[in-house]
């Protein structure tokens, strides 16, 4: 069957422009209709009721774009999932779930159809492709996550909601460094998740970076999937180049209870000989083997956020840009000061890449 999507690219405008001119929301030039409405009568395109009357017509549906992509932890974007599905409903509105990795494709499928009002996008990249499709779409749209171009209100039309990532690295920093730690290992996200420019991660290692150097911390980075066996190769390197680490920096979350045990089988007490602290959602620090230092990944308020920008922009408010929350430092049972002194030699950071971005 043929869809807005497929007229859109034959004319070669955007999916917006086509909706437009079905639906006569927006003035398009005559040149740009002719050439529209050629590429409706040569594929044969039969707008449905709903595309028809898409200026005036509500599904009461949003669209979550959550791609499952290789080295994301589940758990924690089902939770954002589930506290976007309750806050929806308590708004009068359901939610349609997309997990393919379609890119700019599935924006395009959206916004030529009637199947939802709105966008919530998720897993944002540094430099998304999906960006340019969601500038120029009709429907309102909401990221949970930042990318490298700031989204300021009123400008393009988006609005953000996320962790403040960078400021959550750095308060891991801090916090092991007002307890005497100069040298720091961080267990990041799978390379794939580096590698795939996701923003958050790459925005935590840049507040790692810059804490450790206002600090004078020494700081390893290496990726890590989030099995026993590369956590075993990772930390095993990381002491094996760094002899003098007491502290590790974890996000990831699939890593913590691996990291755990390997802890506990090589005879390393913690906090005793070394401190651990997470950036995870409280219930993952919590009931670790070894309750955990750890920011918080507020899935839940990001969620409820993303939905509560969406209603009100259906209702007919302006984009507010950018909402970052601040990062929650909870201390457990997993930091301690450092038992006995660092190491003489000045501490370095390797700044060897590793997902460094």
């Amino acid at each position: 069957m043929v869809t807005l999507a497929d007229v859109a690219r034959h004319a070669g405008v955007s999916a917006s422009t086509v909706s437009y001119v079905l639906s006569g929301k927006r003035s398009i030039s005559a040149p740009t209709r002719e050439r529209i409405q050629h590429s409706i009568d040569t594929l044969g395109y039969r707008p449905h009721a709903g595309a028809r009357a898409l200026a005036s017509s509500r599904t009461d549906i949003l669209a979550l774009m959550m791609p499952l992509r290789t080295g994301l932890y589940v758990p924690v974007m089902m939770e954002i999932a589930m506290a976007v599905t309750t806050t929806a409903r308590s708004h009068g509105y359901d939610v349609l779930l997309l997990t393919g990795e379609e890119g700019p494709e599935a924006v395009r499928r959206v916004e030529g159809s009637a199947i939802a009002d709105a966008m919530i996008v998720m897993d944002v990249g540094l430099d998304d492709p999906r960006l340019p499709w969601l500038r120029e779409a009709e429907r309102p749209a909401v990221l949970i996550g930042l990318p490298t171009e700031t989204v300021d209100a009123g400008t393009d039309g988006l609005d953000c909601v996320d962790l403040d990532f960078e400021a959550a690295g750095a308060r891991c920093v801090e916090h092991l460094a007002e307890l005497g730690h100069t040298r720091v290992a961080v267990l990041g996200e799978p390379p794939a998740v580096y590698e795939r420019g996701t923003g958050f991660a790459a925005r935590t290692l840049t507040g790692l970076r810059a804490a450790a150097d206002r600090h004078g911390v020494g700081l390893l980075h290496r990726p890590v999937d989030g099995t026993y066996a590369a956590v075993a190769a990772a930390v095993t390197r990381v002491f094996e180049e760094r002899p003098g680490t007491t502290a590790l920096v974890v996000q990831n979350e699939a890593a913590v209870e691996p990291l755990l045990a390997l802890l506990r089988h090589q005879g390393r007490a913690v906090p005793e000989d070394v401190s651990v602290v997470a950036i995870c959602p409280d219930q993952v620090a919590a009931h670790a083997s070894v309750p955990l230092t750890a920011v918080s990944v507020p899935a839940q308020e990001m969620g409820r956020l993303a939905v509560e920008r969406l209603v009100g922009r259906l209702a007919g408010e302006e984009p507010r840009g950018t909402e970052l929350i601040a990062p929650r430092l909870t201390p457990r049972a997993s930091t301690g000061p450092v038992a006995a002194p660092a190491s003489s030699d000045a501490p370095t950071e390797d700044r060897r890449g590793h997902g460094g971005r």
